[in-house]
């Protein structure tokens, strides 16, 4: 194998969110300017900061129809944030058009398991709180006090035998590479919204270096339970409305009034692939990942809740990327932030944006999402590069809300409608609770590519 670096591109987009599965409901959804958050009705969050939340209706996704029919019991020991995984693969994997032992058991694969690898970020799965209640409730002491003693001797006890292969943050990964027969470079990733796009960098380069011909990557979370919600509110991120707040303008991205954000459940899983791999079976790529960048931020409170005014970390993520994509910053016409609403990270955001563009930053168009399908943690880089591939594909921009007419000073991010534009690269990029940072540039494939 030739030791220059393969080019890598997307075949297969299974992006999964509260406007449905697959890229046609998520592009509907952002360029239509419809925002999918609204009252959680999976539970009484009236006690919450913010008790509104993106969820996923039932009747929108059931991962049973998504699964062989043999897999369909394994689903019984899936948290939500495994179904979003598995469902979000077989999406992608139908996209792409390949063939895997979950589509026919009985045909040559595509790509040869021992070539496919599988990169899923994950978030810290939060336990349902009806599975713990027993378990806990006769861990107390005659006082009614929780006794760590008596959870060990017989609380534990009253947990279901598979429990904790419903919450490992790597069983999102565990069951793909199974339905699929993955057996190639496989990886978790747990950095909150920068792990999913740490993970497509991940594959980028496991392709790049030729130790696979192609990966199912992305990652997915459900932030829609009391305790994933809980985590949020002790960390401030949650915006403070009360229960009469107009949906639409609750995240409100890079505005001078910005409160926090919303939660939401999504993520997806992308296909990417050589991309002599992809020509050699006629599959039209959909856009080529052209760099990757990461970095760490130095956070004053240690744990990443804030940046710090002076932290460049975002800057050198983006500029990591711009370097190993050998793109300019000029050629960057476009740019999809994980603008969440929060107003310290949305800083982190606009200064690395402000740095790196220079003037342009004003003119520069900035696509917001979690506005549209609310923060998903894990899940929110392969909801971001699914957007922005798509958006190279139809040469559009999707409209952009939240911002309910406040100023976005120094940034193109107030309320737009969907417009055309012509689009070369495209840059995503993330912060995190937790201080990773994420870039990612992708850039548009056209018929006239071929090396």
């Amino acid at each position: 194998m030739s030791s220059a670096r393969r080019r890598v591109v997307i075949t297969g987009l299974g992006p999964i969110c509260t406007f449905g599965i697959g890229i046609e409901p998520l592009w509907e959804g952002v360029a239509s300017g419809r925002t999918g958050i609204g009252p959680i009705e999976a539970f009484d969050a009236s006690g919450f900061d913010c008790p509104f939340g993106a969820q996923i209706a039932a009747d929108l996704f059931d991962v049973r129809k998504l699964v062989p029919k043999t897999y369909r019991k394994a689903t019984k020991v899936m948290a939500r944030d495994i179904t979003l995984a598995v469902g979000g693969s077989a999406v992608a994997v139908a996209d792409a058009g390949l063939v895997t032992r979950a589509t026919d058991p009985d045909a040559e694969p595509t790509i040869p398991p021992s070539r496919t690898g599988c990169h899923i970020g994950a978030g810290l799965i939060a336990a349902d709180v009806d599975e713990l209640t027993l378990a806990l409730a006769s861990s107390t002491d005659d006082e009614g006090r929780f006794d760590i003693s008596k959870w060990g001797d017989t609380g534990m006890g009253n947990l279901t035998p598979l429990w904790l292969l419903k919450y490992l943050p790597n069983m999102l990964a565990c069951h793909v590479t199974i339905i699929h027969d993955c057996q190639g470079p496989s990886n978790t990733i747990t950095c909150a919204e920068a792990a999913s796009g740490l993970s497509i960098g991940e594959s980028m380069r496991v392709i790049a270096r030729g130790h696979a011909d192609a990966c199912l990557s992305g990652g997915a979370e459900s932030k829609l339970d009391p305790m994933g919600m809980l985590r949020q509110q002790f960390a401030g991120r949650l915006a403070k409305v009360g229960t009469a707040e107009n949906a639409e303008g609750i995240v409100r991205p890079y505005a001078t009034d910005a409160r926090g954000s919303a939660l939401g459940e999504g993520g997806g899983i992308l296909v990417l692939e050589a991309m002599e791999c992809a020509l050699e079976r006629g599959a039209r790529p959909i856009a080529e990942v052209a760099g990757f960048g990461a970095s760490q931020s130095s956070c004053p409170d240690t744990v990443g809740l804030v940046y710090s005014d002076d932290d460049r970390s975002v800057e050198h993520a983006i500029r990591g990327a711009l370097s190993s994509a050998g793109t300019a910053p000029e050629e960057i016409d476009a740019v999809v932030p994980l603008g969440t609403g929060i107003p310290g990270m949305d800083a982190a955001d606009r200064r690395a944006i402000q740095a790196v563009f220079g003037n342009r930053a004003e003119s520069l168009p900035v696509v917001t999402f979690v506005p549209n399908v609310g923060l998903c943690g894990a899940g929110s880089g392969a909801l971001a590069t699914s957007i922005a591939a798509e958006c190279l594909r139809r040469q559009m921009l999707p409209a952009r809300i939240g911002a309910d007419g406040a100023s976005t000073p120094g940034l193109d991010a107030g309320p737009v409608d969907a417009r055309e534009a012509d689009l070369r690269s495209v840059l995503v990029f993330s912060t995190s609770l937790g201080g990773q940072n994420i870039a990612l540039v992708l850039k548009r494939w056209t018929e006239e590519e071929t090396s």
